[in-house]
C-alpha cells in the first residue's frame, strides 16, 4: 500500500495538534476565566429575565456544594452600572470587572450566602441615567430579577448593596421594594449632585423602610462621595455609618475603582464587616486592613 507523502503526514500531524489544542482550550475555559477573575473559580450562573421587549440579568455566584441558602446579596456596581452581561462561546462576558463590588464578590460567600451582581436593563445599556433609577419601572425590573433568583435558590432574605453611583440604584430599588429588600447597604455613596444627576442629594430617607447601613472610607478622594458628606447623610437618615481606614496602594483618578473610593487593599475586610452586619444586625468596629495581609 502506498504511504502518504511526507507533506501530507506533516499536514495531518499539524491538523491533529490544532484540534487537540482547540479541545484543550475549550476544556480549560473555566480555568482560564478563573485565572483572570478568581471569582469565576466558584459556581456561577447567568440569570436573565424577559421584560416586555428587553431583559434584565444578574450574575449569581455561590460556594461549590452550598445548599439551603438563607441570604441573598444583590450587588449594584458603580458608574456606569452597565455590565452588558452575556455569554459568548460558552463563557461569561461582562464589563466593570474592576469595580469594587464586582471584583470582591467572592468574599461574601459562605454556605448560606450567595451574591448576584445586577446589570442595567438591556434597553438602558446606552444610558442608565440616575433619574431612570428612580422610576417605578426600574424598581419592578429589579424585583422581577431577584424574585426569579430567589425561586431558583430558595432565598427570601435579600440585602441590596450599592457602591458609588450604584448606591443610587440600591437605594431606589430598596425604597420601591420594601417587602423584598430586608436591608440596604450604601458604600462610597454619591451624595453630591453632579452632571450625571442628583445622586442621593434630594432623597427622603424616611421612604426607605429597609434597615440601612452606610459604609465609607475615611480618605475617599472622590468629591461626590467624601467621608464628611456621607457622615452628614448618615446622621440625617438616622442610620449607622461604618468607617473604613487604611488599605492601598491607590492608583488611578479619585473616583475610580482602585483608590480608597473603591476600598482598595481593604476589600475583604470591608465585605466581611458588611456580611457580619447582615447576619447579626450589629455594626462592626471601624474596618482596617487585616494584620494577616
Amino acid at each position: 500500500m502506498r504511504q502518504p507523502s511526507r507533506s501530507l503526514r506533516i499536514a495531518a500531524f499539524n491538523l491533529t495538534g490544532l484540534v487537540a489544542m482547540l479541545l484543550a482550550g475549550a476544556g480549560n475555559a473555566d480555568a482560564q476565566d478563573a485565572a483572570t477573575d478568581p471569582n469565576l473559580a466558584h459556581p456561577t450562573q447567568l440569570v436573565t429575565v424577559k421584560r416586555d421587549d428587553y431583559t434584565i440579568a444578574g450574575l449569581v455566584t455561590h460556594l461549590a456544594g452550598a445548599k439551603g441558602f438563607k441570604y441573598g446579596v444583590a450587588l449594584f456596581p458603580g458608574h456606569p452600572g452597565i455590565m452588558r452581561l452575556r455569554e459568548e462561546d460558552g463563557r461569561f462576558a461582562f464589563e466593570l470587572r474592576g469595580n469594587f463590588l464586582v471584583r470582591s464578590r467572592r468574599q461574601w460567600l459562605d454556605d448560606e450566602t450567595l451574591v448576584a451582581v445586577i446589570d442595567a436593563p438591556s434597553d438602558e445599556w446606552s444610558s442608565f441615567s440616575q433619574r431612570y433609577r428612580e422610576t417605578p419601572r426600574y424598581g419592578a425590573d429589579v424585583a422581577a430579577l431577584l424574585s426569579d433568583i430567589g425561586r431558583r435558590f430558595g432565598i427570601e432574605d435579600w440585602t441590596l448593596v450599592g457602591t458609588s453611583e450604584g448606591s443610587i440604584s440600591a437605594f431606589h430599588a430598596g425604597r420601591m421594594n420594601p417587602e423584598l429588600a430586608k436591608r440596604v447597604i450604601l458604600t462610597a455613596s454619591v451624595i453630591r449632585a453632579g452632571r450625571n444627576g442628583p445622586g442621593l442629594s434630594g432623597v427622603n430617607y424616611a421612604e426607605l423602610k429597609s434597615r440601612l447601613l452606610w459604609v465609607n472610607h475615611e480618605d475617599d478622594p472622590c468629591d461626590f462621595t467624601r467621608y464628611h458628606l456621607v457622615k452628614d447623610a448618615a446622621q440625617r437618615s438616622g442610620a449607622p455609618l461604618l468607617k473604613v481606614t487604611g488599605g492601598g496602594p491607590s492608583r488611578g483618578a479619585a473616583c475610580m475603582a482602585f483608590t480608597e473610593h473603591g476600598f482598595v487593599g481593604v476589600e475583604m475586610e470591608t465585605v466581611l464587616a458588611m456580611r457580619s452586619w447582615i447576619k447579626t444586625g450589629a455594626v462592626p468596629a471601624d474596618v482596617k486592613p487585616s494584620a494577616a495581609r
